[in-house]
């Protein structure tokens, strides 16, 4: 069991430092690579759902995370980061997020998540608190444009989430709470 719980740990450290942005970069050089994550992630899932770019533009505002997940047995463990961009004032947001779960499965995974805030109550509430609870089973074997992943859907308070696997293998069924923060040194 301890060998699993180190193989974990520097799982999740790979993981997420993979996915983090630069931590030498500076300020502007990191909102730039935020906002490039954003513009890759939308192209790919306005290419598994067109009619997501209208949904998008149509809404009070949206936001956009990297995320990597690792999963080992009982626990599973997250992090990313991801900006919001409110459609009414023309602002962007800079947030990080970090979760933890419980449930079955095995797995490292990164994935992009974007949400669609159908109201400014929705979107003001998630940039303020920024909680979210939810379940997550999925499946996914992907390597670059090799083998395959759901983009999945879920419509909650106001709020559709699109999934989007980028990289890796998993098979998992988790209950996680998520929980999103402004970045003080992006804002």
């Amino acid at each position: 069991m301890k060998k699993l719980i180190i193989l974990s740990v520097l799982a999740l450290t790979v993981a997420l430092t993979g996915c983090a942005t630069t931590g030498s970069a500076s300020p502007s050089e990191k909102r730039s690579l935020v906002q490039s994550m954003k513009a890759n992630t939308l192209d790919k899932l306005y290419a598994e759902k067109p009619d997501v770019k209208k949904q998008i533009a149509n809404s009070a505002g949206y936001a956009v995370f990297d995320n990597a997940n690792v999963n080992v047995v009982l626990a599973s463990f997250g992090g990313g980061y991801g900006v919001v961009r409110n459609n009414l004032t023309g602002k962007s947001t800079y947030m990080n997020m970090g979760e933890a779960g419980l449930g079955l499965g095995l797995g490292v995974k990164d994935f992009n998540v974007v949400m669609v805030f159908h109201n400014q109550a929705a979107l003001n509430r998630f940039i303020e608190h920024g909680w979210a609870f939810g379940g997550n089973a999925d499946a996914a074997a992907k390597y670059e444009d090799k083998g395959g992943a759901l983009v999945a859907e879920a419509i909650a308070d106001q709020v559709t989430v699109y999934s989007v696997t980028e990289n890796g293998l998993a098979l998992q069924a988790v209950l996680k709470g998520t929980k999103f923060w402004v970045d003080s040194e992006l804002n």
